[in-house]
């Protein structure tokens, strides 16, 4: 608690109060309300930034359309130059550096702290005027996107969020693929974009993976995001990226940048099954993604040459992660890689495939209606 910056509140004149009461003592008068924010804590994590921070501010601001200051504790440069086109999504004026600026700031009103609801995820039933997650992806591609980019607006409404994606084109006992009622453009080729980790939780195969997908008929794309990538950066990237496919962590809080309609593939690791659907399955699907699951079972970890086969870290996750956080992440988190295996991998990337032919169909009728 001791790197909290202390705010000092005053109330200079209240109804019941004699309305002469000086305030001289304001050196810059406001006539809009302010949020108070920290930028501190976990910053530097994306999950943290998003999940923390952004969001939070915008379900404790944007009701107030604009006419609202943010003063920041803690404030950072980097967070600022980071994420300054979403800030001035939702505040007209300059930001206030807490620190810095010594001066004594007046309001009609000051919000401090900011409301959280759940993992990634906007609650309409607690919003004034009931928006979603999808309004804050709308606030993010009026940041990020083009000005000629369509957000595909109508296109949403295409979207079953509450489900997974079925395998298409499979049955239950063929891995073949069967795309003839599919009619899209001779050309197009689904875009699949693999966020790659480069220390834990490595996908060992990946380059195994990469040629499978590409025979499978996807235009391959591989990430590896860093904390300084611009955002401007990952939203070109995810947003005309038709599937995206990682192993569970922090990166992939970025399917908020994926358009609606998309598929996104989590990789989880054995014992975070909890982890993986919280923060990252369940918000995926209240956006409007298709969201494939690939659990990891203990063949395909990393840890299945570190243990013995009745050791619970293989055989009951469950008791190792009641241990607590800090075990959870020394043993899964830190110390596992993954190897998905091809043939159970496949019927995911066909499924993701066909799915994504089909919503291509739809945005090209959508668009000729527009036209027309």
């Amino acid at each position: 608690m001791y790197t909290i910056d202390e705010v000092t509140l005053k109330i200079l004149s209240r109804p019941d109060h004699d309305q002469s009461e000086p305030q001289n003592s304001c050196q810059v008068q406001h006539t809009v309300p302010a949020v108070v924010f920290s930028t501190g804590g976990y910053t530097g994590n994306v999950y943290h930034e998003f999940n923390d921070g952004l969001l939070p501010l915008y379900i404790t601001s944007q009701h107030l359309q604009g006419e609202v200051v943010f003063i920041i504790l803690e404030y950072h440069e980097w967070w600022m130059m980071k994420y300054q086109d979403i800030v001035k999504q939702l505040s007209k004026y300059p930001i206030i550096d807490f620190r810095e600026d010594k001066r004594i700031h007046c309001f009609p009103e000051m919000i401090v702290g900011m409301k959280i609801h759940d993992e990634l995820t906007v609650d309409s039933s607690l919003m004034k005027d009931g928006k979603t997650i999808r309004d804050f992806q709308s606030l993010l591609t009026k940041a990020y996107a083009p000005p000629k980019l369509s957000p595909m607006a109508g296109f949403i409404n295409l979207i079953n969020e509450s489900s997974t994606v079925p395998l298409y084109g499979l049955n239950s006992t063929s891995t073949s693929m069967n795309f003839s009622n599919v009619l899209v453009p001779r050309d197009f080729k689904p875009k699949l974009l693999i966020i790659s980790r480069p220390k834990s939780r490595v996908m060992l195969n990946q380059n195994e993976i990469v040629l499978l997908a590409e025979k499978i008929g996807f235009q391959v794309e591989i990430l590896n995001p860093k904390p300084t990538t611009e955002i401007v950066e990952m939203f070109k990237i995810l947003n005309s990226c038709d599937v995206m496919l990682g192993v569970h962590g922090a990166a992939m809080t970025h399917f908020l940048l994926m358009r609606p309609g998309s598929v996104f593939i989590q990789i989880v690791p054995l014992g975070t099954d909890w982890a993986g659907a919280t923060y990252y399955g369940e918000p995926a699907m209240k956006l409007g993604l298709k969201y494939i699951e690939y659990k990891i079972v203990p063949e395909e970890s990393s840890l299945y040459e570190s243990y013995e086969r009745n050791d619970l870290v293989l055989r009951d996750p469950d008791s190792i992660n009641r241990k607590g956080w800090l075990e959870t992440k020394k043993v899964y988190l830190d110390g596992q890689n993954v190897r998905p295996s091809l043939k159970r991998l496949k019927k995911r990337l066909v499924s993701a495939y066909t799915y994504s032919l089909s919503t291509a169909h739809a945005r090209k009728d959508m668009g000729n209606l527009q036209k027309d």
